[in-house]
């Protein structure tokens, strides 16, 4: 008899992957299908709900050979987090876009509503930020449904993209309980929605879906060529917290940045109030919620992205002409910083140039910005969960060894760059065959997990100097003039 195989699915900001992984944890095919996004005005950045769906059939059918497709045992769903699409309830259309995480059009809402943001802190684990869902479930039936008529009647769905994908299987609106601690309306402490925070936004209870574990029950798999209908969905995660899983992360001192269109620094425990982190759910396996501290920066590969754009150049090719970037700094706090900041009113700032500035500074200077927007939300992990001696890397852009040498240079301490760059799909499917009982968690902790090592190369004397220059450019970014943590 043929061996099972998984599928896992990572829908993500700026493409949807497919990973085929075997009963031995190896990934057997994968494939990667781009989408787009559109920013109609300053500061708004939309998807099309629809796309998303079709790129997710697109790479299930480009990565699952027809032959592999009976021995599909079970499928895993990881997504893009805060993302946030209203659809009807009945024909299933979307009304209007997708809004990104990315999208800033809310960013005045946080002032009308700055007299709570104690309460939301507390009771949603983040701080008031127009990242986060809740301002964009408020904007959205706003714009569609005003009077919350269609909402309370049940006529209309609000959800994340695990939501909506779960929803294009048929069955239940439901939301994976890891998604739903990113949208600031639930407690994180219960799991529930709460009625403080849903008035506070002005959405109605009858508009979300039931919160369910990370192993569900979720829908069985329907229009998904060339699976068979009925292939179970066995788990279902966001994507940094599937990226956490793939590391084994709930083993004690594993603190890992994602390295993605923004990053997510992450680890579990912590205190549920860390100065600068956010505090979420991890995921669910069935024994009750695993809560992770997390700080999220908005524009890491977007930054090399934006430049990629503005000269019209591949980003492989921008990377690899990256030169000393001397005096010039570049804060790309594009729609604000996110953490340990979480300031919305930054602005984008670089500094430092002069006449002889050329595009491989502008482009180191974008590599420093990743590095040292990381080791500032590091530095505020090693407050909540103790010393970080190690930090373990993954995500597209951890490509660049220049940009791993950089992190370790400017952390004074050491990186472990994931060999496995698909590392969101790699998570979910690792969570999805543990569902299927085709290995254990003990199995899983000790499955080997290559990695290059990079250690810190610069003296503290530099270190310390180079992190002074990054912050006076972060003081110059925000409106009130401020660059240290605190």
């Amino acid at each position: 008899m043929a061996s099972p195989l998984i599928l896992a699915i990572d829908q993500g900001t700026s493409s949807t992957k497919a990973l085929l992984v075997d009963e031995g944890g190896r990934a057997v095919s994968r494939a990667v299908v781009p989408v787009a996004e559109s920013q109609p005005r300053p500061g708004w950045v939309e998807q099309s709900a629809g796309e998303l769906w079709q790129s997710v059939r697109r790479a299930v059918a480009e990565c699952v050979a027809p032959e592999q497709a009976a021995r599909v045992a079970g499928v895993g769903f990881s997504n893009q987090r805060e993302s946030l699409v209203l659809w009807e309830r009945r024909t299933g259309e979307p009304v209007g876009p997708l809004v990104s995480w990315q999208d800033q059009r809310t960013a005045d809402r946080c002032h009308e509503l700055a007299g709570s943001a104690e309460l939301v802190r507390s009771v949603s684990g983040m701080p008031l930020d127009p990242m986060f869902s809740a301002l964009k479930a408020r904007w959205l039936l706003d714009a569609h449904d005003p009077d919350r008529r269609r909402s309370r009647a049940g006529e209309l769905c609000l959800g994340t993209v695990d939501s909506w994908l779960l929803s294009r299987l048929g069955g239940e609106h439901l939301i994976e309980v890891g998604n739903a601690s990113r949208t600031q309306l639930l407690d994180v402490g219960t799991g529930d929605w709460d009625p403080r925070l849903l008035e506070l936004f002005g959405v109605p209870a009858e508009v979300l879906p039931r919160v369910v574990a990370s192993c569900g029950p979720f829908p069985t798999v329907r229009d998904l060529a060339p699976l068979p209908d009925g292939v179970p969905v066995l788990a279902v995660m966001g994507d940094s917290h599937a990226a956490m899983f793939a590391h084994a992360g709930w083993r004690p001192g594993v603190v890992k940045a994602t390295y993605g269109t923004g990053s997510s620094v992450m680890a579990i425990g912590g205190p549920p109030d860390a100065p600068g982190l956010c505090r979420s759910i991890a995921w669910d396996l069935g024994d009750g919620p695993v809560h992770a501290v997390e700080g999220n920066i908005r524009a890491t590969g977007r930054a090399v992205s934006w430049l990629a754009e503005l000269f019209d150049v591949p980003a492989d090719v921008l990377l690899a002409e990256a030169a000393d970037p001397g005096d010039v700094h570049f804060v790309p706090a594009f729609g604000g910083l996110g953490a340990p900041w979480w300031d919305p009113g930054a602005s984008p700032v670089i500094i430092g140039l002069t006449l002889a500035t050329r595009r491989a500074q502008l482009v180191a200077a974008a590599l420093e910005a990743v590095a040292f927007q990381v080791e500032d939300v590091v530095a505020a992990a090693d407050q909540a969960v103790g010393q970080v001696s190690v930090l373990m890397a993954d995500g597209g852009l951890t490509r660049s060894a220049r940009l791993m040498q950089l992190q370790a240079d400017v952390s004074g301490r050491a990186v472990a760059r994931s060999g496995e760059h698909d590392l969101s799909c790699l998570g979910v499917a690792d969570a999805a065959g543990l569902a299927a009982k085709l290995w254990t968690l003990g199995e899983l902790e000790r499955r080997p997990r290559p990695a290059d090592r990079f250690e810190p190369a610069l003296d503290e004397t530099d270190r310390a100097a180079r992190k002074a220059a990054w912050h006076e450019a972060v003081r110059r970014s925000r409106p009130s003039g401020e660059g240290s943590i605190t």
